[in-house]
């Protein structure tokens, strides 16, 4: 009825349907468009990052200084701010700024032949070393363009509401969807995370290729930094510890193989949304802790896991028989 490769994905939507209809049984006043707006409001920052990481392994690699990134991105843009540096001056460095580091690593990876986990994991590392050189202390901002863009909400029918976040990170998304695949980049993403031998003998270009995702990727991890800020309205380097890690599980929940060449964008919106409808859930209950979020999380990561094993196994089988 349908290609194998999209059982993930299916799998995720129902999975995100389910625990929403459970908690709408369980819980007064859970079953509204409201809550659903209030897991983007609150996750907007993770989905921006995660559309990034999505193009990143679909491709075969990985990225693991996003998290640092967003810090540094915080670091930076409240420094300046607070130093009477224009916003609109701000803002468009620290996109350049993440955009470049983005670049540079996947240069390295491409022409030193290095893996991906160890140029990354090194990026993490420098990146948030880079944040202590600035201050070890948080530094808040008071800007007026900041705490507006924190403050306004989006109106919509029936009384509810979006912040602003909302609507960078839905923009984020579509550009991200559009990329993977209606645009040649996409395609030869998609082509490099199959097979990058393959890929060569093609004539793609490997390195282009690789050098504009990890580019893309940190122009997310640096926007949604930005977010972040208008979220936070500080800057501090330990801020986004460990979201690298939750922007991975949302995208191996959303059905993207670890190994590359298959993924979706829409799947990680519902992998960020269940992550996001987790920590409600366990906020609407009251009795439980804060870590069964990540408890959650991480059975669903290896239920995930082994549904992709599963499947790719299986079609190896069909191939040899």
């Amino acid at each position: 009825m349908f290609k194998r490769q999209y059982i993930p994905i299916l799998v995720t939507i129902s999975l995100f349907a389910l625990m929403f209809a459970a908690g709408s049984f369980r819980y007064t006043g859970f079953f509204s468009l409201q809550v659903i707006l209030n897991l983007l409001i609150d996750n907007a920052f993770l989905l921006i990052v995660a559309v990034g990481m999505t193009l990143v392994i679909v491709s075969g690699g990985i990225d693991l200084s996003v998290g640092s990134m967003i810090a540094l991105t915080t670091m930076v843009s409240a420094s300046l701010v607070q130093a009477g540096w224009p916003p609109a001056l701000v803002i468009p460095l620290v996109l350049l700024m993440g955009s470049l580091f983005g670049w540079a690593m996947g240069a390295i990876i491409h022409y030193f032949k290095i893996q991906p986990f160890i140029v990354t994991l090194a990026g993490m590392f420098l990146a948030r070393g880079l944040c202590y050189l600035i201050s070890i202390n948080t530094i808040t901002i008071d800007n007026g363009f900041y705490i507006t863009m924190a403050q306004t909400k989006v109106s919509l029918p029936g009384g509810n509401h979006v912040s602003i976040s909302v609507i960078i990170a839905l923009l984020v998304l579509f550009a991200g969807f559009f990329i993977a695949h209606y645009t040649r980049l996409g395609r030869n993403t998609y082509a490099l995370g199959g097979s990058e031998q393959s890929s060569l003998l093609m004539g793609l270009p490997v390195g282009r290729v690789k050098m504009l995702v990890y580019t893309f990727s940190g122009f997310c991890s640096a926007l949604s930094g930005v977010v972040f800020t208008f979220y936070m309205l500080s800057g501090y380097g330990l801020h986004a510890m460990g979201l690298e890690l939750d922007a991975i599980a949302a995208v191996v929940i959303g059905g993207t193989l670890l190994t590359g060449g298959v993924g979706y964008i829409a799947g990680t919106f519902f992998g960020v949304m269940i992550q996001g409808l987790i920590q409600t859930i366990i906020s609407y209950e009251g009795t439980l802790s804060s870590w069964w979020t990540k408890i959650v999380i991480g059975l669903l990561l290896f239920l995930f896991i082994l549904l992709q094993r599963l499947l790719s196994e299986r079609r190896w089988v069909q191939r040899r028989g």
